[in-house]
């Protein structure tokens, strides 16, 4: 290093050689710098044997060994590459001063739904990044209409790859968002890694620059899926380890491996997460909704959390009694009593004991017609009364097309309008006749407010709602996590 750069160091660590296959040296060193808030970036090429150093501010401190090690430096993939990067990962100190406010950023947040349920958690949001003009638009109109609790968000239409968290480390305790979950959906290609709207990394990269005590990330079931499952446990150590980054020119494969010895080594700090993940329903925590999501949270590694997802307040085996043994379902609906049983002796005597008998009861799930029965008609005059609560004609039924019950969850409400899979946003009613969910509707199975609007045409806004996460289910995970903070 020269002058210059000697002037920002004081010298750590002696030099040290490393031999690869006895035709080029590698020379590490090691800095401490004076400045907490500073990062070596080392690039080694291969043809001309030189070693690289750049500086990057702010947010990082000090060179780690981890990447210097012989048996490091020796894979194979070193080889094809003329130039190799590591990141040091970020000290302890700008972590240790981090007092908890609940102060936090989401990436991704489209409409709002995830975000309205954090907040009524807890968690105050200090950014939203979102690249859709329309989603933007949508959580704008809102918050100039006076919807409470949203006053002071600031919503940035932007490309997060754009993104630069400058001077957040210590101030933002959360980070929260919804990759893009085209890449993995079942309704999509489903091309993971392939997809160029994978942003993932990115979610990584938020987390590794401002280095929150938490995040929660969502996903649909689809990344899952057996031939995901390589590339998911990808991504659940990037999140584990976010301050051991990619370089551009190494392969997501070859990445892993790196990341697989640092995983089953000794050598760790709380530069790190402890993350965990679960497919939930949705519907099991009052989502009038089949909805399955992976819901991802990571604390880090110098939280004590001993956290675990929050448990289930709403069953199946609830609402088959209500309906079914006990007929509360269809009193509270001024509904006669259905006078088949669908369930079998052995069926019913099983949910008496299941009810009957615990110490726990939950509530039952919830119906599409509990989440918009009290509705009119969208094509009487009442329905003026509601905003977005407008009639779409159209729908029809045919072969694996067959919409929502309205004693049933509502199936997933999905990102499309007419010609979504299975009918998912069209609605049988009592008649046998079917029709679209208005917006208002799909609006409430996704738990939004009725003063929450949607300004968009009916198409984008129920591709807005479709892509959604429920606000109650955000919020019961969100107070979930947030308490734990709260009494700390």
């Amino acid at each position: 290093m020269n002058d210059t750069n000697d002037s920002l160091f004081k010298r750590n660590i002696a030099l040290t050689e490393l031999k690869i296959d006895n035709k080029a040296s590698l020379y590490a060193e090691q800095y401490r710098m004076n400045s907490p808030y500073m990062l070596i970036y080392t690039t080694y090429d291969f043809n001309r044997e030189e070693t690289f150093y750049s500086l990057i501010a702010p947010g990082f401190y000090r060179c780690n060994t981890l990447h210097t090690s012989s048996d490091f430096i020796k894979n194979r993939y070193m080889h094809q590459h003329n130039y190799f990067e590591f990141m040091c990962q970020k000290g302890r100190s700008a972590m240790h001063n981090t007092s908890f406010k609940g102060n936090s950023i989401e990436l991704f947040c489209g409409t709002g739904g995830l975000a309205l349920g954090l907040q009524q958690a807890g968690f105050a949001h200090k950014a939203l990044y979102e690249w859709d003009r329309d989603s933007c638009e949508n959580i704008n109109a809102n918050i100039a209409a006076g919807f409470a609790g949203i006053g002071d968000w600031n919503i940035f239409q932007v490309d997060v790859r754009t993104v630069r968290y400058d001077g957040l480390t210590g101030k933002i305790n959360m980070i929260s968002g919804g990759p893009p979950c085209q890449p993995f959906s079942l309704g999509g290609k489903s091309q993971a890694y392939n997809d160029k709207r994978d942003m993932f990394p990115e979610a990584v990269r938020a987390v590794r620059e401002v280095m929150p005590e938490v995040f929660i990330f969502e996903n649909v079931k689809g990344l899952l899926r057996k031939s995901f499952s390589q590339y998911f446990s990808y991504i659940i150590l990037q999140l584990t380890y976010p301050s051991i980054v990619k370089p551009s020119n190494m392969t997501w494969e070859q990445h892993r491996e790196i990341l697989e010895k640092h995983h089953t080594s000794n050598e760790h700090n709380d530069c790190e997460y402890n993350v965990i993940f679960r497919l939930l329903n949705a519907a099991d925590y009052g989502v009038p909704q089949l909805r399955h999501r992976v819901v991802i949270v990571g604390f880090r590694k110098d939280v004590n959390a001993h956290w675990t997802f929050p448990q289930a307040t709403h069953s199946k085996e609830a609402l088959l009694y209500s309906k079914w043994i006990s007929g509360d379902y269809w009193e509270r609906h001024s509904l006669v009593r259905p006078k088949e049983n669908p369930l079998s002796t052995q069926t019913q005597k099983h949910l008496r004991k299941v009810i009957e008998e615990t110490d726990r009861p939950l509530a039952p799930w919830q119906t599409t017609r509990d989440a918009i029965g009290d509705l009119p008609d969208p094509r009487s005059k009442a329905a003026g009364n509601y905003d977005n609560h407008v009639f779409r004609g159209g729908a029809k039924i045919y072969p694996g097309h067959s919409g929502s019950l309205l004693d049933e969850p509502s199936k997933t409400i999905k990102a499309g309008a007419h010609g979504v899979p299975g009918g998912e946003n069209m609605l049988v009613l009592d008649s046998g006749e079917v029709r679209y969910y208005t917006v208002r509707e799909s609006a409430r199975i996704q738990t939004f407010p009725d003063t929450y609007h949607f300004v968009a045409s009916w198409t984008e806004s129920m591709r807005q709602i479709g892509n959604a996460v429920p606000v109650r289910l955000a919020e019961v995970i969100g107070r979930s996590v947030f308490s734990h903070f709260e009494g700390s």
